[in-house]
């Protein structure tokens, strides 16, 4: 990518990019409320082991990215992508219920899957209408702030479970009540306050996924496809960081604090990588993500000191802020405009097939040998990632 100079000031990226920033918030305050105690209910109150825990993480995840294969596809056919967004929105607050009155593992395995079909709905259509309303120069910089806004929900949330649990004396299903409410305000929020930009609209409808249209997507968007996917393989799902925490000895209660430290690095850090993404090469700022994560998954995997646990969760919210938003980016540049939304699909679902896998394996690997192997498998992975970076298109190729 040609490196450009200058910063991007804030005040340049458009005001329906704060508003999706500002839903992704609302939301994942939601859905964090929920998440960050849902494997401890699933271990503690449910009876479940950590391989039900990784299948159904997995599951979840997966499901939420393949889905947004068809959401992607449909919202380039269309010309339109807010009416689906706002269905994937809604779908996700009024799941959220069942978690509360769920009596087994397999109640809240059909919440997750409807809750994670919302948000597969709800990702490739709000991605595509992110950079639909964001000049390409400063697109970085948007999908950065969208992301880091995004995560100040997925650290607030974790910390009003943590309260609502003190308070209420480890109420898991009170606190599984209390997240309805900021996931219908998103809802509100996205269906009054954004007005989607009138070029996305298209009288002329063509299948996005006829040979002709899938030949657009070039060489450079399918190795970005690839690099996904690798990502996707050496970052399982983050349940295991809640189920490591449990193992230093730290009160129930406090368990979900891991999230709300992960979740802070990786908002405060999501911007500023994004925006340094509009000036330097991408295939650097995905390698360091990688070295970053490798030295996570290798500090978790030595001890389960409180402290120790720390200081790899926070290079684990380190790693997200690099590579997150710059995934997202790299789509959007490598892939045509009116193709945005199947290219965010395709990528979904890859990605998807990769997670399901290796949270399978996490939970595999936790139940047979311990949190330690597990850990020093992800940085495995991480190392082949790293040579599949070193083997991908070269760094000229579309903002590569």
């Amino acid at each position: 990518m040609p490196v450009k100079k200058g910063g991007t000031s804030l005040k340049r990226v458009p005001a329906g990019v704060w508003i999706l920033g500002f839903v992704s918030m609302l939301m994942d305050i939601s859905s964090e409320m929920v998440h960050s105690l849902l494997p401890l209910f699933m271990v503690t109150t449910l009876g479940a082991s950590a391989l039900v825990v990784g299948m159904v993480e997995g599951l979840a995840e997966s499901t939420a990215l393949i889905v947004k294969v068809f959401s992607g596809v449909l919202s380039d056919y269309l010309g339109k992508r807010k009416g689906l967004t706002v269905f994937g929105y809604a779908l996700g607050a009024l799941t959220k219920p069942l978690f509360a009155i769920a009596p087994t593992a397999g109640i809240v395995l059909t919440a997750r899957l409807l809750d994670r079909v919302g948000k597969g709905v709800r990702g490739a259509p709000r991605d595509a209408l992110l950079a639909d309303l964001t000049p390409a120069h400063i697109r970085g910089a948007a999908f950065g702030l969208r992301q880091s806004l995004d995560t100040v929900g997925a650290f607030l949330g974790p910390l009003l479970a943590v309260g609502l649990m003190l308070l209420w004396a480890n109420d898991f299903r009170a606190v599984f009540w209390v997240a309805v409410i900021p996931g219908l305000a998103s809802v509100a929020l996205l269906i009054f306050g954004l007005h989607e930009p009138a070029h996305v609209s298209s009288d002329k409808r063509t299948n996005p996924i006829r040979s002709e249209n899938l030949r657009r997507l070039t060489t450079p968007y399918w190795w970005v496809v690839g690099v996904g996917a690798v990502f996707a393989l050496a970052r399982f799902s983050e349940a295991f960081l809640v189920l490591r925490a449990q193992q230093s000895g730290v009160p129930i209660a406090l368990v979900p604090l891991v999230m709300v430290a992960m979740s802070l690095v990786y908002a405060l850090s999501a911007y500023p990588f994004g925006e340094l993404s509009d000036r330097v090469s991408h295939r650097s700022l995905l390698a360091l993500g990688l070295v970053v994560l490798m030295v996570a998954d290798l500090v978790l995997a030595v001890d389960d000191h409180w402290s120790v646990i720390l200081a790899g969760v926070v290079l684990w919210g380190v790693h997200m802020g690099i590579t997150q938003g710059l995934l997202a980016r790299m789509v959007a540049d490598t892939a045509p405009a009116d193709l945005r939304g199947t290219a965010y699909g395709f990528f979904n679902l890859v990605s998807g097939i990769a997670m399901l896998f290796a949270s399978v394996i996490a939970g595999f690997l936790w139940d047979q040998w311990g949190a330690a192997v597990t850990f020093y498998a992800g940085a495995g992975f991480c190392v082949v990632a790293l040579i599949g970076l070193a083997w991908g298109p070269g760094t000229q190729h579309n903002g590569i």
